[in-house]
């Protein structure tokens, strides 16, 4: 196992993720408890020490489980991080009640890591409502009184969000969980965000390495460009030797749904073995190629923009548009559309095509609104 060092501690670079638990009959909420702790104790026997779970994870039930599996081992041998989830309104003004019931589930008194959970256009203004909802003093007194270890965040949301979380609270956060892999990279403005944490030289941790499972197999033609390359490597290793290239990764998680998906993430993170310059360059023109199928070809020009008579941001929502057709489905443009005041949804457009007649592009704007809002209803 590869092991990084953060502050005085040695992390495993590949942190068990819980988020995708093995399930029974297909149910997301029920837990094969049996095939889960097996599989916890094949990561602690293998090196494992970072467990990462979350208030919502399995219908709430991830914590539950997880507390089982770890109650079974000495506290000071493994890491573990949950989340205040602020994803959910709901839960704005409860972050003393969760973070109780948090430590009653998962049988600890206190955690070593905890994060302020996704950081989002939906709930940027709670997050930053100190003085409405007490998330941010409460987290820091926990972490005052030795019950969080490490506070940190983790962020869904686009830059101006990214910079404004981390304008207010960036001084006190110890590590950011990004969503970062070869395909957002650029799709998602993984570049642009690691650069900036990593200013603030805040540790990245990633989530969803192999996006949900898509990077785990390839289209044939890409496959045999990565063979040619490496021939004895999985494909979905791929994701993670990308991940090893990046400067300032020091956490990988991965949500691990079967004891064989475990066991060949445990083989790949025997090494460290980052991508040299031509590699790097083959998966990323891969990476073009696959997102150009379903999207749309906006570069942000904003020549749209000052044509629009509705002044709506016809690229952020182009790039909603396309994260979410790509995706298909998810929760990321649902969530950002929700925190848009109705007049600059994409149900606003007036499909007076003014935005088309000045677009390099040549994209059928007002056909892609409409296509948006049926996707998402």
């Amino acid at each position: 196992m590869i092991y990084k060092s953060f502050q005085d501690i040695s992390l495993s670079q590949l942190g068990f993720g819980s988020m995708r638990l093995p399930v029974i009959d297909g149910d997301d909420s029920r837990i094969d408890e049996p095939a889960a702790l097996d599989m916890v104790d094949t990561a602690m026997k293998n090196g494992i020490n970072y467990f990462d779970t979350a208030w919502g994870y399995h219908g709430e039930n991830s914590e539950l489980v997880m507390g089982k599996a770890l109650s079974r081992y000495p506290r000071e041998s493994f890491f573990l991080a949950t989340k205040f989830p602020g994803y959910d309104p709901a839960n704005w003004g409860k972050v003393e009640e969760i973070f109780e019931t948090q430590l009653n589930k998962l049988q600890v008194e206190y955690f070593d890591f905890y994060l302020f959970h996704n950081v989002c256009e939906m709930n940027i203004d709670a997050y930053l409502d100190d003085e409405k909802y007490h998330i941010y003093s409460y987290l820091m007194e926990q972490k005052k009184n030795g019950r969080i270890k490490h506070l940190g965040f983790s962020c869904h949301g686009n830059m101006p969000v990214l910079k404004r979380f981390l304008d207010a609270y960036g001084k006190d956060m110890e590590f950011c969980q990004l969503q970062l892999n070869y395909l957002d990279w650029t799709f998602q403005q993984g570049k642009e965000k690691v650069e900036l944490v990593s200013k603030q030289n805040i540790p990245v941790w990633v989530m969803e390495p192999l996006r949900g499972g898509k990077l785990s197999g390839l289209a044939p033609e890409y496959e045999g460009k990565l063979k040619a390359l490496r021939p004895d490597e999985e494909i979905s290793a791929w994701a993670f030797r990308f991940l090893q290239s990046i400067p300032g990764v020091t956490m990988i998680l991965s949500g691990m749904s079967d004891a064989d998906q475990l066991e060949k993430n445990l083989a790949t993170f025997e090494k460290d073995l980052p991508l040299n310059e031509s590699e790097m360059n083959t998966l990323l023109s891969i990476a073009e190629k696959m997102l150009s199928v379903g999207t749309v070809p906006c570069t942000a020009c904003h020549y749209c923009v000052s044509h629009c008579p509705m002044e709506l941001d016809i690229p952020h929502l182009m790039s909603l548009y396309n994260e979410h057709a790509y995706t298909g489905g998810g929760f990321i443009a649902p969530m950002a559309l929700s925190a848009l005041p109705p007049e600059k949804q994409p149900s606003a457009c007036l499909h007076c095509r003014s935005c088309e007649q000045v677009c390099p592009q040549q994209i059928k704007i007002s056909e892609v609104m409409t296509d948006f809002c049926e996707k998402v209803g």
